[in-house]
């Protein structure tokens, strides 16, 4: 009886000592620099929405935060890289909306689905996307894009950065509400390239986020003609929206950031109040809006409902898409 007695008070004394390490890890996490695997390529919307973020993160831990880039391949790049992650806190993953919402179940390991694939965390932030033209094709608007269009099916070009991301479901959604034809025209490794063909004239159009484009807004090589926001933005009150000549047409593109299956509850659950906290500053929200990027602090379970709600809206965009495609 006696040895029994000692054998529970161990196990007794072995479950309090498990508790109280799980609880102080938070306290001590990070102890050392985390990395933040992304799919988007640098330069663009989502990469420059991260940093901004996780400057502000990296601040409020004392620790380096490192964004490494690692597009390709549909978003399953990176997701192959975070799946392969030590679930230790110290490596972290922001997949986009067209990781969640795949055109093609052929890309290993997209689309994403949360909480099967990936512990949640939180949201990092949201950019509507933007249609800039180029000078040369002479439009104003976006109702004298689409009659041009419709009197040149085909024809006119739009850049996008990469098959399967938002900026091509964008222009496909575009296509097929105001019933017109274009000619897509994909890039890879951010909207730089694409912005420069645009300025030139070489191709006419470009769908993107804000960021993706300033330059060439600023300096007048490219005419913004439409946002695909809901209302229009304080930041960009000239620009109208598409909703104001297609009923209805939203656009807008997200970030989520994520764990590693098998992380640490406890250390999933700081930073996701960290992340709720930074997202929540006034000063990093007024810097990213001028960018065209806006905060909207959710928690863990808020983020994953976001999620799925998303993926319920784009799948008949996809299933028109694949039609298309057959």
């Amino acid at each position: 009886m006696k040895a029994f007695s000692g054998r529970y008070a161990l196990a007794c004394l072995l479950a309090v000592f498990a508790v109280a390490k799980a609880d102080a890890q938070p306290a001590s996490y990070p102890a050392k620099p985390v990395q933040v695997l992304a799919d988007s390529s640098a330069g663009s919307t989502p990469d420059v929405a991260l940093r901004f973020v996780t400057e502000r993160l990296s601040k409020l831990w004392g620790q380096q935060i490192l964004v490494v880039n690692r597009p390709g391949a549909g978003g399953s790049v990176a997701a192959r890289a975070a799946t392969e992650a030590t679930p230790d806190g110290y490596t972290l993953y922001q997949p986009v909306l067209s990781t969640f919402v795949s055109l093609r179940p052929a890309a290993p390991n997209v689309p994403l689905h949360v909480p099967k694939d990936f512990l949640p965390i939180g949201f990092v932030t949201e950019n509507p996307m933007f249609i800039a033209v180029s000078p040369s094709l002479g439009v104003n608007s976006l109702a004298e894009l689409i009659k041009l269009a419709q009197q040149r099916p085909g024809e006119i070009t739009y850049a996008t950065t990469g098959i399967g991301r938002l900026t091509h479901l964008t222009g496909e959604l575009l296509q097929h509400q105001a019933k017109i034809k274009l000619l897509l025209v994909p890039y890879t490794g951010g909207p730089a390239h694409a912005i420069s063909d645009v300025t030139t004239g070489r191709v006419n159009l470009i769908v993107e986020g804000y960021s993706g484009i300033a330059g060439g807004a600023r300096s007048g090589a490219v005419k913004i003609i439409a946002v695909a926001s809901a209302k229009r933005l304080p930041e960009f009150p000239d620009v109208p929206t598409v909703s104001e000549t297609i009923p209805g047409f939203v656009a807008t593109g997200w970030a989520v950031l994520v764990a590693p299956l098998g992380t640490p509850e406890a250390i999933v659950r700081k930073v996701s109040e960290d992340l709720g906290k930074v997202t929540a500053q006034p000063e990093l929200a007024a810097k990213l809006s001028k960018l065209g990027s806006y905060t909207n602090p959710m928690s863990a379970a808020a983020a994953t409902a976001f999620v799925h709600k998303q993926q319920a809206m784009w799948q008949p965009v996809l299933d028109e898409i694949a039609k298309k495609q057959k």
